[in-house]
C-alpha cells in the first residue's frame, strides 16, 4: 500500500481540567471553532476532546479551511507519516 506524499500529521495540545463533580477538555489551537467538551471522568472528558478534534478537522476540510498550525505551543505539524499515543 502506498501512502500519499501529501499527507501532514497534526498533533493538537488539549487541556483536561477538574469543573466541579466532572471534567472540562478543549482544544486551545480550535478554540474559536468551538473544540471544548466535558466528561464525567477524566479519561470520559479526553476521549470526548479527541472526537471533537476531529469533528473539527473534518468540517474545516470539508469548508476548504485552512487547519491551525500555530501557535507552535499548541500545534506541531509533520511532513510525514507519524502515529501519536498518549499513556
Amino acid at each position: 500500500m502506498k501512502l500519499r506524499s501529501d499527507l501532514k500529521t497534526y498533533t493538537f495540545k488539549v487541556i483536561v481540567e477538574p469543573d466541579g463533580d466532572r471534567w472540562h477538555s478543549y482544544c486551545p489551537a480550535l478554540g474559536s471553532y468551538g473544540a471544548a467538551t466535558w466528561g464525567n471522568t477524566r479519561e470520559e472528558a479526553f476521549r470526548h476532546i479527541q472526537e471533537v478534534v476531529q469533528l473539527v478537522i473534518d468540517e474545516l476540510l470539508e469548508d476548504n479551511i485552512p487547519i491551525p498550525s500555530g501557535p507552535r505551543e499548541d500545534v506541531a505539524v509533520f511532513s510525514d507519516e507519524r502515529v501519536a499515543v498518549t499513556v
